[in-house]
């Protein structure tokens, strides 16, 4: 089923909001491969991956906040008229979950490796007590939310596929270009 294409008076996110949306979408997808590496790896390199692990957590943290910011400033193109009102739900719900996501994954990352007594990069302080119960605790709920944020992904990917290749309505391409 074609739809009618996005028409609206500003059909594409602003070039800042792109720019972001892409070097986080690498960076989660780089932490999700080196937080997956790190778990499963005892050898001499744990200590690297777990490094960059905290490294690119601290950066897209840095991200998050300025994209939350970008998104408050700049108002993303309306959803396409036509849209199924369940579907703009879900659209309107999935990228709730993904902001709260990026704002949670590294604030719970920053809070276990307080409470665990770890080192932090940059010489962060620390934002929680010396405390294993609760470096238990959030270490578990680090790991269930990286699988969510995983799944979360991979919908909101089927999605802008489906808006590309199915419908070819233009939420895909506002994305993708300025042009």
């Amino acid at each position: 089923m074609k739809s009618t294409p996005m028409t609206p008076s500003h059909p594409h996110f602003h070039p800042l909001a792109r720019l972001l949306h892409w070097l986080m979408a690498g960076l989660i997808l780089a932490m999700l491969f080196v937080g997956v590496s790190m778990v499963g790896d005892l050898s001499p390199r744990h200590t690297l991956l777990i490094g960059v692990h905290k490294l690119i957590g601290l950066a897209l943290l840095v991200l998050v906040l300025i994209r939350i910011g970008v998104r408050l400033k700049y108002a993303p193109p309306p959803l396409p008229a036509d849209l199924p009102t369940l579907q703009r739900v879900a659209a309107k719900a999935s990228h709730w979950l993904l902001y709260g996501l990026m704002l949670a994954m590294p604030l719970i990352g920053w809070g276990m490796q307080s409470a665990g007594g770890y080192p932090l990069p940059l010489q962060l302080p620390a934002v929680l007590p010396h405390d294993l119960t609760l470096y238990a605790v959030l270490r578990q709920a680090h790991g269930w939310l990286a699988y969510l944020l995983f799944a979360t992904v991979l919908v909101h990917l089927a999605a802008a596929l489906m808006h590309g290749l199915v419908r070819r309505d233009g939420v895909l391409r506002s994305m993708l270009s300025g042009r």
